[in-house]
């Protein structure tokens, strides 16, 4: 017997997201003044607003209907991504496709500007990868063998690498490395047997050993090598974040970073005092702009309302009833966790600089819809997740 309780919306949840879009706009604002002479005219911070009550509205829309409703869909949602992606690959149509720094991963529409699929493709990749292994599971509640789990795994990464490979020749390795983070989240709680993802782990671990020690060995084969693969870019990154001060070509934006976020030390520098420059702050780097003006102790503010956000999601995943909506906020957890991990980290020398922004805080149409779509379905597991009085 289950308790009446009507609407059950994740109050909480919501007032974190309201709190991280006001570090937002209030991050925006600040950095604004400071931004480079072709920036001039654009007024970040109202596009940002205009971004987020889209994404309420979206957010609304996605809480009308029940989040099962996207398991009929799964397979249309995610065609229709797997589409868009593969028009960016043919150039079609060619007046609205548009590439920038070398990657060209966006769709550019006149009165309304860049759409860049890939963001969407994570939330896409969530739901059918979620679908996959609740249909799965429901065929065999009784006996799994070896093989049902490798047929499960097999399905899982299969649909992940036709929207991996066609990001990876954009060429865009941070929305690849999402996907990537997203798959391995949700294999991890599929079912599949423990000594399967060991050995998977293993063998990832070996070829990753192998690939660095052909890089310290024989650099230059191992660079020519990824320049013919479309990866020429990471050698470059790989340099930058190992020996920025040596490669200052590739690592100017991390010598940057380090020099605004060490400046802030405790208490930070004070508001709208940004004195180092740093290249597109106002979207990838916008953590050091928090950082230089308000210090250790702003940027810990920060990361707090990141880790009361995946509390929140797993406290939805753990209390959903229905496997479907906990396999949701897996994925979700996935997505987000590794983007905040990437991002920071990536700031802070910890991790190579890849194209990511900060969920929720950085300037981006794109991003900041689908991280507002991710919330929505959040928000409609919880509401549409009931307690009984007798478990």
């Amino acid at each position: 017997m289950s308790k009446n309780q009507g609407i059950n919306l994740d109050f909480t949840l919501i007032m974190i997201v309201l709190g991280l879009a006001c570090v937002s706009f209030f991050a925006l604002y600040t950095i604004t003044p400071s931004l480079p002479s072709k920036y001039d005219g654009s007024n970040f911070l109202e596009k940002q607003i205009f971004w987020y009550g889209l994404g309420s509205f979206v957010i609304a829309m996605v809480m009308l209907i029940d989040y099962d409703r996207l398991r009929q869909f799964a397979w249309f949602i995610y065609g229709f991504g797997v589409l868009l992606l593969l028009m960016l690959e043919l150039n079609i149509p060619a007046t609205f496709v548009h590439g920038n720094n070398g990657a060209v991963s966006w769709f550019k529409f006149p009165g309304i500007g860049t759409v860049q699929p890939g963001e969407f493709m994570k939330v896409f990749l969530v739901i059918i990868q979620s679908h996959i292994i609740v249909r799965h599971n429901e065929k065999r509640p009784v006996y799994r063998g070896v093989k049902d789990d490798l047929w499960l795994l097999a399905k899982i990464i299969g649909v992940a690498l036709p929207p991996m490979a066609l990001i990876a020749k954009q060429p865009d390795l941070g929305t690849f490395l999402v996907l990537a983070a997203i798959t391995g989240a949700l294999i991890l709680v599929s079912g599949i047997r423990w000594r399967i993802l060991l050995t998977i782990t293993g063998a990832i671990s070996i070829i990753a050993s192998v690939i660095i020690f052909m890089f310290i060995l024989f650099p230059n084969e191992t660079e020519q090598i990824l320049v013919e693969s479309n990866f020429g870019h990471v050698t470059e990154r790989f340099y930058g974040w190992l020996q920025p001060e040596e490669y200052k070509d590739y690592g100017y934006q991390l010598i940057r970073a380090m020099m605004a976020i060490g400046s802030g030390q405790l208490l930070g520098k004070g508001l709208m005092d940004m004195q180092v420059y740093i290249p597109e702050r106002h979207t990838d780097m916008i953590f050091t702009a928090i950082a230089e003006q308000f210090g250790f102790i702003g940027a810990s503010l920060v990361l707090t309302l990141f880790f009361l956000l995946i509390y929140r999601i797993i406290h939805t995943a753990l209390e959903s009833n229905d496997p479907f909506g906990s396999y949701l906020c897996v994925g979700m957890i996935g997505m987000f966790t590794y983007q905040i991990f990437q991002n920071i980290g990536m700031s802070i020398k910890l991790l190579p600089i890849t194209g990511l922004p900060l969920p929720f805080l950085s300037y981006g149409g794109s991003s900041t819809l689908t991280y507002l779509i991710a919330i929505g379905i959040i928000l409609n597991v919880r509401s549409r997740t009931k307690s009984f009085m007798f478990d």
